[in-house]
């Protein structure tokens, strides 16, 4: 009997049978496009005549690929041949560089020499090469607690999608702004803390790509507006100035952008639009209110400090006194100053000159200290400025250096030379 392609459809029709046991597996088993796949079959019996491939859910003749003549090796094309599927003798079917659109259903129906059929099923999934995502935002500029934060992660393909802020992962308290497909991201009144660069990420089983970082600006401020002297905060304190000396007032904030500045004296505008107001030769014709204020030009809020000036009276000058003048190695010192401030503020100790790295310790405004960066474990601060450094080594000899800051804002500075004798 000489089988044409009609004729075997018709026959398919009448002698369908109900216990297949055919099973159809892809290799590989997560191809991805421009990949040659095979979806080889398993489980064929008996002596077989014809094989019919679908591409499809159902036994149709539009969803036909190939019917293969196992005798001659014929292969006649369907309605669904694209051009780039063979049919092997073995039964499987070879897709030569898939495509994306040829994932799906797959059956295949084979024909014995008793004329019954018996049908597998499988599916393909061919996954796309992903290209970079595109992120797209409503701004990149948000004023925060008042505007809304809208990205979108822009791919033409489906995949799926994860976000990344300054690196990584997204935080769990922005990811509650995402969509059901994670491709939209919003955020009602957004925060400083959420300003950054954002990225989104498209992947599936054999690509993955991420997108070039989108930098997004919170404005905010200006909030604790202050004045400081020598970087001692002096807001609403009365700052006590020598004559005929000069000291510089700094106005600072938090606040993004940086505000435009605007001092005034006694309520009277000052023509000086700068972060600083410097003021020389001190005499009374300066003494009274001065006040800073600072406003964002994109927020459009303003906030201000202000700062009272008058002239000092004479101070005792102070001394610094190691008790013993001369220790030996192991020996307690104590740098006892005679004469510091009685309307002291704050101190710091310096090994050194005075800079950050050399502090030894400070005491703060409630009259505990804090250890600083050069503090060896061995050092302990007083109330009254003076300095105790236990079991000496030759080391410690050396140069120290004490910082005063007086409640009026005045700064002195005053250094001792420690001799250490070692031992005999």
């Amino acid at each position: 009997m000489v089988l044409t392609r009609c004729g075997w459809l018709l026959l398919s029709a009448a002698f369908l049978s109900a216990g297949a046991e055919i099973t159809i597996t892809s290799e590989p088993a997560q191809p991805a496009e421009g990949d040659n796949v095979t979806l080889a079959v398993q489980g064929l019996s008996g002596e077989l005549l014809a094989y019919n491939w679908y591409a499809g859910p159902t036994l149709s003749l539009s969803y036909l690929v190939a019917s293969y003549i196992v005798s001659t090796g014929d292969e006649t094309p369907g309605p669904a041949h694209t051009g780039r599927e063979a049919v092997r003798p073995d039964g499987s079917l070879n897709i030569q560089g898939a495509l994306p659109g040829h994932s799906g259903t797959y059956i295949l129906q084979t024909l014995n020499r008793q004329f019954q059929t018996e049908v597998g099923y499988g599916h393909l999934q061919v996954y796309e090469i992903l290209a970079q995502p595109v992120v797209m935002t409503n701004s990149t500029a948000l004023v925060e607690r008042r505007d809304t934060l809208r990205l979108i992660c822009s791919s033409p393909s489906p995949a799926e999608v994860r976000w990344f802020f300054n690196g990584d992962t997204l935080p769990i308290a922005v990811r509650l702004g995402l969509s059901p497909d994670g491709r939209v991201l919003t955020r009602h009144g957004i925060r400083r803390e959420e300003a950054g660069a954002y990225q989104c990420e498209v992947w599936n089983p054999v690509s993955v790509s991420r997108s070039e970082p989108i930098n997004l600006t919170v404005y905010f401020g200006p909030e604790r507006v202050a004045i400081l002297q020598d970087s001692t905060a002096r807001t609403g304190c009365t700052i006590k100035v020598d004559f005929n000396t000069s000291f510089t007032l700094w106005c600072v904030s938090q606040s993004c952008p940086e505000p435009e500045y605007m001092w005034a004296f006694n309520g009277r505008a000052l023509k000086n639009g700068q972060d600083h107001l410097n003021i020389s030769s001190m005499t009374a014709a300066q003494e009274g209110t001065y006040t800073c204020i600072a406003k964002n030009p994109k927020t459009l809020l303003s906030g201000s400090a202000s700062v009272v000036v008058k002239l000092s009276a004479a101070v005792v000058a102070m001394t610094i006194v190691p008790v013993p003048t001369r220790p030996m190695e192991g020996q307690d010192v104590t740098l006892t100053v005679h004469g510091y401030p009685k309307d002291l503020l704050v101190y710091a100790w310096y090994r050194g000159p005075a800079s950050e790295p050399n502090r030894l310790l400070s005491q703060l405004p409630s009259g505990n200290w804090i250890a600083g960066p050069a503090h060896t474990g061995r050092e302990v601060g007083f109330a009254n400025c003076s300095l105790l450094v236990q079991k000496l080594n030759l080391t410690d000899a050396g140069r120290y250096t004490l910082k005063t800051v007086t409640l009026q804002g005045k700064t002195e500075m005053l250094e001792v030379e420690l001799q250490v004798a070692p031992l005999e």
